[in-house]
């Protein structure tokens, strides 16, 4: 889709702000169909107008943009939003990603970088401004593994014991496994059952499969 086809609705409650975003993208070829001042007007005049990207803003008096990106995506899933604001916290960033928005911007971006992004919204992409992406990869690298967050109350070895338990293992395998004395294993399974608070080994493979234990393939 080239700038000349792209329809726009520009939402921020700064006149001078919306103007000068609107000359921009004009001057690009990019067709401004509306203009919005709050989050209400956004969802109102995107669903009479139809356009291609909404560009929002998120902290807005009357309605903020978050509400108005969830409506939009909601009602209009072909319409794209790219959040356009000077909030950089991480609870925007990820407030609006849940909300739909499929880019989000700083304002102090430059007018290639804002041009680049509407054009990658309006074609369905995902874009997000250096620093955003940034924050978004580091926070869902340091994302805790969910099979190591689950059942804090065991050990590293007894959760070792648990992880095979969910794979079917009988004692006598995992003692193979880990070189464990059978005895030693009856004893780590005992202590399981207790702190997970299961009567038996189906209930125990159970709750582990559903944290995610047990995927890997029994060899």
């Amino acid at each position: 889709m080239g700038t000349e086809s792209i329809r726009v609705l520009i939402t921020d409650d700064h006149p001078v702000f919306r103007q000068g975003l609107k000359g921009l993208l004009q001057a690009l070829g990019v067709d401004v169909v509306g203009e919005a001042e709050c989050g209400p007007d956004a969802v109102r005049m995107a669903a009479e107008l139809q356009p291609d990207v909404v560009v929002m803003d998120l902290h807005m008096p009357g309605g903020n943009g978050i509400e108005a990106t969830r409506t939009i995506t909601r009602t209009s899933p072909r319409i794209g939003v790219l959040v356009l604001t000077m909030f950089r916290d991480d609870d925007s960033v990820f407030a609006a990603m849940r909300a739909g928005a499929r880019g989000y911007l700083l304002k102090e971006s430059g007018a290639e970088e804002i041009a680049r992004a509407v054009k990658a919204v309006a074609a369905g992409e995902a874009i997000y401004g250096p620093e955003i992406a940034r924050r978004v990869l580091t926070y869902f690298t340091d994302m805790p593994d969910p099979r190591q967050a689950a059942f804090p109350e065991l050990t590293e070895r007894e959760r070792e014991v648990l992880e095979l338990i969910a794979q079917g293992r009988s004692n006598a395998e995992i003692a193979g496994t880990l070189f464990l004395s059978q005895k030693t294993v009856r004893n780590h399974v005992s202590n399981i059952f207790m702190k997970l608070h299961v009567a038996d080994r189906a209930q125990a493979i159970v709750l582990a499969r559903e944290a995610g234990l047990g995927e890997s393939t029994p060899r």
